[in-house]
């Protein structure tokens, strides 16, 4: 079994859930702890059975939750030591026995396989995650400002990909933000469009990519139907059929759908 879950997921919090027969972790806890153990719960799965938990980033819609989860329930909590300088509210409450430290080799949870790897976005050292189980391989990216070469080369062989659709341009151009969150969001170390996105799907499928969730959609410049749409286009450009690739969306409030990894 390899099996992943999107628990939350949107600029107002996200939080994954991945396991094996035997390990299973959370990737980012970015909802209160609360919220966090009554998704788990719905799923059947205790909270005190986490085994870890993967943080891509400091930023608060990933770190919520992550120090009283962490302490409540005595659960390791993995980052980089960049980002545990940049989260020092967080780790205050993680006791120094639970605070793991990783660069960008390969490390293990248990008998899941964890390659993290570099994404461009405004945080101290953000990463997307490669996880490994029985020679299957998926990936998280989201918060990523623009594609680059390493980025598809990490994504590439993996069947099942989650995978930043944050906003589409034109929504974004007449939202009421400020020019200046605008142009971040849009900019070289922010989020990644509905279109972008689809392009990246539409590649990865002749790199193994048989089924991709798309996640981190913004609650003011995007909508789940046009992000949907946007990437269908694109796979339709790419004369990518419906056969090849099946696409979902991650649901904001509440768990979507478990993935079967294979």
């Amino acid at each position: 079994m390899f099996q992943f879950c999107s628990l939350y997921s949107g600029s107002s919090g996200n939080c994954s859930f991945v396991q094996t027969d035997t390990t299973k972790i959370l990737i980012d806890a970015g909802q209160s702890s609360k919220k966090i153990e009554e998704a788990l719960v719905s799923l059947n799965i205790e909270p005190s059975s986490i085994d870890g938990i993967l943080i891509t980033h400091e930023h608060s819609d990933h770190t919520k939750g992550l120090g009283i989860f962490s302490k409540k329930y005595n659960v390791p909590v993995y980052a980089n030591d960049e980002t545990w300088n940049a989260m020092e509210k967080q780790k205050e409450k993680v006791s120094l026995t639970n605070i793991k430290s990783f660069d960008f080799s390969e490390f293990s949870i248990g008998d899941i396989n964890i390659r993290p790897f570099a994404i461009p976005h405004d945080a101290a050292n953000p990463c997307g995650f490669n996880l490994y189980h029985d020679n299957k391989k998926m990936s998280i990216a989201t918060d990523i400002g623009h594609i680059e070469k390493s980025v598809i080369d990490s994504l590439s062989d993996s069947s099942f990909l989650l995978l930043e659709a944050n906003y589409e341009p034109e929504v974004l151009k007449y939202s009421r933000y400020p020019y200046l969150l605008k142009s971040r969001i849009s900019g070289p170390n922010g989020h990644l469009s509905n279109e972008d996105a689809g392009k990246v799907i539409s590649y990865l499928t002749s790199k193994g990519l048989n089924n991709a969730m798309l996640g981190h959609l913004s609650n003011e410049n995007n909508f789940p139907e046009l992000a949907y749409k946007t990437v269908v286009e694109q796979l339709i450009k790419n004369n990518i059929s419906s056969d090849n690739i099946h696409l979902s969306i991650a649901k904001r409030y509440k768990p979507s759908q478990i993935i079967n990894i294979g």
